[in-house]
């Protein structure tokens, strides 16, 4: 049922992206070297992969990438919307990236 759930989820997510504008003024931009425009499309095609039927060993990768630009350049955006959209970029890749989380270690020790 978790799976299920986070499923669900990640469908409602990939919704509100594809609703959402690009930024206006943010094509061809990068922050940090990380182009704006390539990691939306990356991030965003790796959840419909995901929704689709999953992720094999290099789209893991490259989301857990995504996910590393995403951490990096979100602090650097000043534009409120702009920061918002890829925020939320990171959200849905975090939701789409959850399966594949190694187990965290149990330190009750």
């Amino acid at each position: 049922m978790g799976g299920a759930r986070l499923e669900g989820g990640l469908a409602r997510l990939w919704e509100d992206h594809l609703r959402a504008l690009f930024p206006d003024g943010f094509r061809g931009v990068d922050f940090d070297g990380v182009a704006l425009v390539l990691l939306d499309a990356d991030g965003g095609g790796l959840v419909q992969r995901e929704l689709k039927g999953g992720l094999d060993g290099s789209g893991i990768a490259r989301l857990w990438g995504c996910i590393t630009d995403l951490d990096k350049i979100v602090p650097l955006i000043n534009e409120e919307y702009c920061a918002s959209c890829f925020a939320n970029l990171r959200t849905m890749a975090q939701v789409a990236a959850a399966p594949y989380a190694p187990p965290r270690p149990d330190h009750r020790g």
